[in-house]
């Protein structure tokens, strides 16, 4: 298949992904404000921070209220990682791979697009009315995924689309147990109090884990809810389980299924293998957040090392002519139009494809 198509693809789903993530990064302060209807101080500040966009949100809003962080995570087009903006690129790739991809996954995609431009037209003001919205998104991201894997064939190109997909969300499950853990958190003193637990609750909540959860814990506990989220290999969300499926997802792509040959199978490999042998007790040790925060940096490399090995091309590597008819096998020959950002971790984007 040719690079410019599976890079469309890799980037369709990952910002699918990344739209979900955010309306569940918001829903962390939404469902504390709705589950303690008494009164919770809102923290809305720590959301921009976590997302690496403080300088940007600074110089549009100002004051991070709860309505300017609402409406630059959700609709503001200036922010590259809001739910409109993401939607919009996601909806930019399906249009310029609708030959390669299935019909209902375009309508999908396309009606995904104009519900979330009429929401943008018809802001909600009410909190219940912007949670219906944020569900509203979920729902469209899970139908995107079913509609994907029960009507295109599982072949490469499907393997880019889960690789994205996996990647994006392993960042972001990181992102929503940091926010909690380092941020939202107002003193060590208040660990193990009714806050803590209604924070660890609506953080479980909002990854659609808490009922998983429940299934193999009794109790709501810090440690607990870390390592259900980082190590359970049975749950969709965890970060061990987004790991191990998009390792497979890349074997298959490269064509490989135990020699890891290629700089993006070697890094996947040996962030999977550390997660896979490290003890949760060396994680306290080391520091949750400073875990979370090099895990970020790991996942950034590996995306750099996938842009690297399968769409960027040096252009003196083939000439123009042949680099337009040569197509893939084993490793991608055409130009891509993706464009690596190399974004530090603790940032919110790991690449952003350029449209």
């Amino acid at each position: 298949m040719l690079s410019r198509v599976a890079d469309s693809i890799y980037w369709l789903n990952r910002y699918i992904e990344r739209a979900e993530n955010v309306a569940r990064f918001v829903e962390v302060n939404l469902n504390l404000l709705m589950d303690n209807p008494i009164g919770v101080t809102q923290q809305w500040d720590p959301l921009i921070a976590v997302t690496g966009d403080r300088a940007l949100f600074s110089q549009l809003y100002g004051e991070a209220t709860a309505r300017n962080v609402l409406n630059f995570l959700t609709f503001d087009s200036h922010s590259p990682n809001s739910i409109l903006s993401c939607v919009r690129s996601a909806r930019e790739n399906a249009r310029s791979v609708r030959e390669t991809i299935s019909s209902e996954m375009w309508e999908q995609i396309n009606a995904f697009y104009l519900m979330v431009e009429a929401a943008a037209k018809d802001k909600p003001d009410d909190i219940r009315e912007a949670h219906e919205f944020y569900a509203e998104v979920k729902m469209a991201s899970h139908r995107f995924n079913g509609v994907m894997n029960a009507t295109a064939s599982w072949n490469e190109s499907w393997h880019f689309g889960q690789l994205g997909r996996l990647l994006e969300r392993a960042d972001k499950t990181s992102r929503i147990l940091d926010v909690k853990y380092f941020l939202l958190l107002p003193s060590a003193k208040a660990v193990g109090s009714p806050l803590d637990n209604l924070q660890w609750i609506a953080l479980l909540k909002s990854a659609s884990a808490y009922e998983m959860y429940r299934k193999v814990e009794q109790t709501i506990s810090p440690t607990n809810v870390a390592r259900f989220l980082i190590f359970d290999p049975h749950f969709p969300r965890s970060i061990k389980f987004c790991l191990c499926r998009a390792e497979e997802s890349l074997r298959k792509i490269a064509g490989t299924d135990e020699i890891q040959t290629l700089p993006s199978e070697r890094a996947l490999g040996r962030l999977r293998s550390e997660l896979e042998y490290v003890t949760f007790e060396e994680i306290f040790q080391q520091g949750l957040h400073e875990f979370l925060d090099k895990l970020q940096g790991d996942l950034n490399q590996v995306g750099d090392r996938i842009y690297t090995d399968f769409i960027a091309v040096p252009p003196t590597v083939l000439p123009s002519s042949d680099i337009a008819s040569r197509q893939f096998s084993g490793q991608f020959s055409t130009q891509s139009f993706t464009q690596s950002s190399g974004q530090s971790a603790g940032q919110f984007s790991t690449l952003s494809k350029a449209e």
